[in-house]
């Protein structure tokens, strides 16, 4: 079982879109668990302070590398450490099956400007972002990348080769797809997916893959060529 544990200052936040559809069901069913630290229990004032105006001057508040670091020491024992960020590097599929082979996740949830960089220095998480885009903190990306990643946790899908075709799996964007109606406003199912010829449509499903990926995606060509 993948053991997830979120380092927070919004813990309401979660489980979120997580408890529904194939992810609440995994949970539910103890496939994965999932638990939640709000960094705010670990601030030494009566306020309850994490973050501090940055130094040398700057918009903004940079959350303090002592508070953030007591809750790491307190709750990541082992397995990966993860920090969700917009400079880290691009969330890919072959990252989701990386965690997903992993026993225990810990996530530390970016807010604010960011958190003091001695954080990043003295305990070298892996930085992930999910896109070149700013949201208001690390926890909708954490739980964008934590559906990626439970999906391909064994007994999550009912099929495990659904995931085989899909984009990214094999270098290319996904191939078409059709079902009933076989006419609908004047387009029909291509003639080649009724025919039952299997090899000729895996042939079809290919040729069209590298077009859709041609037309939309030019750059992953590159990375298989």
């Amino acid at each position: 079982m993948l053991k997830v544990k979120v380092l927070t200052l919004y813990p309401e936040i979660f489980p979120g879109f997580l408890a529904v559809s194939l992810t609440g069901k995994a949970l539910n069913e103890g496939k994965w668990s999932l638990e939640t630290v709000n960094i705010r229990d670990y601030a030494t004032d009566k306020y309850g302070s994490v973050d501090d105006t940055p130094c040398g001057g700057g918009a903004g508040m940079v959350m303090r590398a002592d508070i953030l670091g007591a809750a790491i020491e307190a709750n990541h024992k082992s397995g990966k450490l993860i920090y969700m960020t917009p400079k880290g590097k691009p969330l890919t599929q072959a990252k989701l099956h990386e965690l997903a082979s992993q026993e225990e996740l810990t996530i530390i949830c970016n807010r604010f400007e960011g958190v003091d960089e001695r954080v990043l220095e003295f305990y070298q998480p892996d930085e992930i972002s999910i896109g070149d885009f700013i949201l208001t903190g690390g926890e909708q990306a954490a739980m964008i990348m934590l559906d990626g990643v439970v999906r391909l946790l064994d007994g999550v899908l009912g099929n495990a080769s659904s995931t085989s075709d899909e984009s990214f799996e094999n270098g290319l964007l996904e191939y078409p797809q059709y079902t009933r109606p076989i006419e609908w406003k004047g387009l029909k199912v291509p003639e080649i997916l009724l025919s039952g010829h299997h090899a000729n449509i895996q042939k079809w499903r290919r040729e069209q893959s590298l077009k859709i990926t041609q037309k939309k995606r030019p750059d992953l060509l590159k990375k298989i060529s």
